[in-house]
């Protein structure tokens, strides 16, 4: 791991996205919360934050941190047949949390494609990718839109 000890403690916001796309048919077995599983987007809401929580245990060399606010947020695409989580993940420390963020978006996903792979094995999960990054040294970064 790299040595984050001679950094100063700020506050961090990581801000990440991403896409799932399905059926017409199951978007709406989901937004109807129909699903032979359950609540998907609070099962899915759930694991996104447990992940970002988690991140330290699955990616080798990051850094285990203390989040302040994890937020899972979805939104609903119905002209694309889609779900767009977005994550916001917060800290007060010397490393950033962009991993966490996007650790999050990939496994609220990859639990909407569990809970309804039953009804939709086609479902494809695209476009994961840092929206913000905030605090530390560098200041703001954003993503181009």
């Amino acid at each position: 791991m790299v040595d984050v000890g001679g950094k100063s403690v700020t506050k961090r916001i990581a801000r990440a996205c991403g896409c799932i796309r399905m059926q017409a048919s199951t978007l709406r077995l989901i937004l109807e919360g129909t699903a032979k599983k359950g609540d998907v987007l609070g099962v899915a809401r759930l694991a996104a934050i447990q992940a970002a929580k988690r991140t330290s245990d699955l990616i080798p060399l990051a850094h285990p941190l203390a989040l302040t606010r994890v937020g899972a947020e979805f939104e609903s695409d119905t002209t694309g047949c889609g779900i767009v989580l977005t994550v916001t993940v917060e800290t007060l420390g010397r490393t950033g949390v962009e991993m966490e963020a996007l650790t999050a978006v990939s496994l609220g996903l990859l639990t909407i494609y569990d809970m309804c792979k039953a009804v939709d094995r086609g479902m494809h999960i695209e476009g994961i990718r840092l929206l913000l990054k905030q605090g530390g040294k560098s200041g703001i970064w954003k993503a181009a839109n």
